[in-house]
């Protein structure tokens, strides 16, 4: 076993040394440090967001020997930051905030990427408090949007690729109608509606460095001719604020990844039928975990390989469904993210 775990070490490193390129290797040789810290941004409560991630963090440090040390920053811009400034060794980034830190610091790289149930791609989903935008008859209970090659189609909650709210994994795989302490989560409500919608109501994103919160939508809602001062825009701070916001009213609109209504199930069971989604955003590369350059590279392969065996356990597929979502991860090319960059350059927001 301890072989095999050597060759699959070595192999990981290999693939992230040809992603990293020649130079950086040269750089990032040399002894492991006595401790290394990894970045989170908030996609829930920062303190129930802390506590989650803690036994990713044990299972690191037991593994790799040194201590990992696990902070949430306030959003991918404090995270890109202390990465740029030495303060975090790696972390758990959107496409957008990784590639905006990138830019303006030079000295990471991407490291890992997620799969979500088998797709390496997500989106942004549009949500609503309002059932009378709905187009008729798309109004359903326990349904999902999914993209499709040129069309959104709505489908049975099970047989989305995201994870949706009241969807569980039961002894016969995924089913309907999770339990928790305040009842019963309900189905999820989705409908078909347009964008257009959102003029002259207010409308929360997530915060300017979201990718499925903030770019993707704008510059959704842009191609659809519809001006950035023909809604109100408030920002929540995080995916589950925009989820907050729209279940409390306090905004006509959200947008987050989907579905970020889970955030809320636990507390709010019946998050799923009050806030409903009537439209998504094109797809996005998944979320990575980035490095720093100067990390010896015998470490971001031993990272790299830890992390994917944590997640392949029970305990680690609970973890990351509360944390990120994921299900598996791949070691990730920079050129993936080429989409994302052209994006922020439509958007103005390079530097």
């Amino acid at each position: 076993m301890k072989i095999i775990k050597r060759i699959a070490v070595v192999l990981a490193l290999s693939l992230l040394v040809m992603s990293c390129g020649s130079e950086e290797s040269e750089q990032s040789s040399g002894a492991w440090p006595d401790k290394i810290v990894f970045g989170f941004v908030p996609s829930q409560e920062q303190e129930a967001l802390q506590d989650d991630i803690q036994p990713m963090m044990d299972h690191l440090t037991e593994k790799l020997g040194i201590k990992v040390e696990g902070v949430v920053t306030t959003d991918f811009v404090g995270l890109g930051t202390a990465m740029g400034t030495g303060q975090a060794d790696l972390g758990a980034f959107g496409p957008a905030g990784f590639v905006m830190a990138q830019q303006k610091f030079g000295n990471m790289s991407v490291m890992a990427q997620a799969i979500r149930y088998g797709a390496p791609t997500y989106h942004g989903q549009w949500m609503t408090n309002d059932s009378s935008i709905c187009s008729p008859g798309t109004l359903k209970s326990g349904t999902a949007l999914i993209n499709n090659s040129d069309s959104m189609e709505q489908v049975s909650a099970i047989d989305a690729v995201a994870l949706q709210v009241g969807v569980y994994f039961g002894d016969s795989g995924k089913a309907l109608g999770e339990t928790v302490d305040a009842g019963t989560v309900s189905p999820g409500m989705s409908c078909m509606a347009d964008i257009s919608n959102v003029i002259g109501k207010t409308v929360a994103f997530t915060n300017e460095s979201s990718t499925s919160g903030y770019q993707y939508p704008t510059l959704q809602l842009r191609n659809a001719g519809i001006a950035d001062d023909q809604y109100e825009k408030v920002f929540a701070g995080g995916h589950d604020g925009a989820v907050a916001a729209v279940y409390n009213g306090d905004a006509d609109f959200g947008v987050a990844y989907d579905d970020a209504r889970r955030t809320m199930r636990k507390t709010n069971p019946d998050v799923g039928d009050k806030v409903i989604i009537f439209n998504l955003t094109a797809e996005i590369p998944n979320d990575v975990v980035a490095v720093r350059t100067d990390l010896p590279d015998s470490l971001k392969g031993a990272i790299y390989y830890n992390m994917d065996a944590y997640l392949k356990t029970e305990e680690g597929e609970a973890v990351s469904d509360e944390v990120f979502g994921w299900t598996d991860m791949q070691v990730a090319k920079d050129s993936d993210f080429d989409v994302v960059r052209e994006a922020n350059e439509k958007l103005g927001i390079n530097d």
